[in-house]
């Protein structure tokens, strides 16, 4: 059968997607879709001329119920706290140093190749002390004493737990809600639900450190504040530790600002005549992705600037305030992005990864974390900002209360346990000064109040009033979310 179109930009035309057939065929259906979908657009820019915004300017055009927290502050420690050294005191370990952990619990968690194959699972308590701290009399190791100095701010949860038993699994479950790779980012789903607020910078900010503990620790991919099947529009932006804060930003040598917005604008014109002609929702995408480079032209320089920085606003933050790349600097750089109303602010340090020799490793790690994870709670505090700002800090796994390889009494290494871990919240609508959840006294099973990844994104979205059941987006015919079929509500957590 002769082809109907010989022209090879026909034949392609013919090969197009369904938003072509939408867009072209389906003029009607198209063209309606395509105004509703520029008309958002322009409600958002509306909405996001004053800080206070009423409603969001997403899919949601109203919250589920009235939000505790505007923004979210989520300090991800990649490579795994070891609980047992920081926040879960376990005195039988020491007591029983050396001894097989199967003599004392049904060890019926799996465990690492890197452990299966070992005779013995010998028990290795912690070298440092715990003190309980502040009028909650919160149990803290004496490796985080700054952390230990807003004991009464925090929610410590002890009871935490996931499926994942590696590295990139876990990462990706706690970042998206699915093992597996594709989903889209929590900072994409609170960008896709609720709209951005700040027009000159992104609503879904990503910065990633590494720590002195293990500096070659685990990688970790765009994928992780990537938009998944969401629109593009809706993926987190990377600032760069080095060079450019934003790849790209800057205008090429030669290059002014006048040329640079009479490109835009005429780039502009042909993807709008493109987004007619396809009604492809990616080339408004394009669009918007373009201008707000132009407007963080101004704006990223302004944001990194901390010469307005009082001393002991620096001072507070520690000696590595600033030193670009640094978790010190990307901490305050995290406040100075609330204060922006930036919406979700992701903030990766890599380093907690102590397989073998975990008291060399961890002290530095710690001296890295302690200080600047404090001063951000304080600071926000401080500001009044702390209310309505949701703090999350934490890994994606525990570690074993065995020694993996050789122990002595002056070193010793953990494996991966995700079976029960700790975590801490701050901020708004979270009950501070109290500690949830419990595990046995060898730190294997949990024992009260267990959560899992599910639960704690159900209580995030909740707290920033969505209902996890009802922000969902159909791809390849299913409605998906965060929380894909679970998750509960903590209660226990909630102030």
């Amino acid at each position: 059968m002769k082809p109907e179109f010989q022209n090879p930009v026909d034949q392609n035309k013919l090969l197009d997607t369904r938003r072509h057939f939408f867009g072209q065929a389906a003029k009607g259906i198209g063209v309606a879709a395509l105004a509703s979908l520029l008309g958002n657009e322009s409600q958002a820019d509306q909405a996001t001329e004053s800080k206070s915004v009423a409603a969001p300017s997403g899919l949601m055009k109203q919250y589920h119920h009235p939000p505790k927290a505007k923004r979210v502050i989520y300090m991800f420690q990649s490579g795994a706290p070891s609980q047992q050294d920081l926040f879960d005191h376990k005195p039988k370990l020491q007591e029983h140093f050396n001894e097989d952990l199967r003599d004392h619990v049904d060890m019926n968690q799996r465990v690492t190749g890197m452990t299966a194959g070992q005779k013995t699972y010998p028990l290795a308590g912690t070298k440092y002390k715990f003190t309980k701290h502040g009028e909650s009399g919160t149990e803290i190791s004496e490796l985080l004493p700054h952390i230990s100095g807003i004991a009464d701010d925090i929610c410590l949860v002890r009871s935490m737990h996931t499926t994942a038993i590696n590295h990139d699994p876990a990462i990706t479950f706690f970042q998206t809600g699915h093992q597996l790779p594709g989903r889209p980012s929590i900072g994409s789903w609170l960008s896709y639900g609720l709209g951005r607020v700040n027009d000159n910078l992104p609503t879904f900010v990503a910065m990633a450190s590494r720590g002195t503990g293990r500096p070659s620790c685990q990688p970790l991919y765009d994928r992780l504040w990537g938009s998944g099947f969401l629109p593009t529009k809706h993926a987190g932006v990377k600032l760069m530790g080095v060079g450019d804060p934003v790849l790209y930003l800057n205008n090429p040598s030669g290059f002014n600002a006048t040329a640079r917005r009479r490109m835009l604008d005429d780039l502009a014109k042909l993807n709008r005549k493109k987004l007619e002609e396809f009604g492809d929702p990616e080339i408004n995408t394009r669009i918007q992705q373009y201008e707000l480079a132009y407007r963080m032209q101004t704006s990223i320089p302004e944001l990194t600037d901390f010469s307005d920085e009082p001393k002991h606003v620096l001072e507070m933050y520690g000696p590595d305030v600033m030193n670009r790349g640094t978790y010190a600097y990307n901490c305050l750089l995290a406040r100075r992005m609330a204060e922006r109303d930036v919406r979700f602010i992701q903030l990766f340090h890599m380093g907690w990864d102590q397989h073998y020799t975990l008291p060399k490793q961890l002290s530095g790690q710690c001296r890295d974390a302690d200080q600047p994870s404090a001063a951000l709670v304080k600071d926000l505090k401080q500001r009044g900002m702390l209310d309505d700002t949701l703090i999350v800090w934490g890994g994606e796994f525990g570690r074993t209360s065995y020694c993996q390889g050789k122990l002595t009494p002056e070193n010793y290494g953990r494996d991966h346990h995700p079976r029960c871990f700790s975590l801490w919240l701050a901020g708004a609508g979270i009950k501070p000064g109290i500690t949830y959840g419990r595990t046995d006294d060898y730190c294997y099973n949990i024992t009260e109040n267990p959560v899992n990844v599910h639960d704690l994104h159900t209580t995030m979205l909740h707290l920033l009033g969505i209902d996890h059941l009802r922000l969902t987006h159909k791809f390849q015919g299913r409605h998906y979310r965060l929380t894909d079929v679970h998750g509960e509500l903590v209660d226990g957590i909630l102030s």
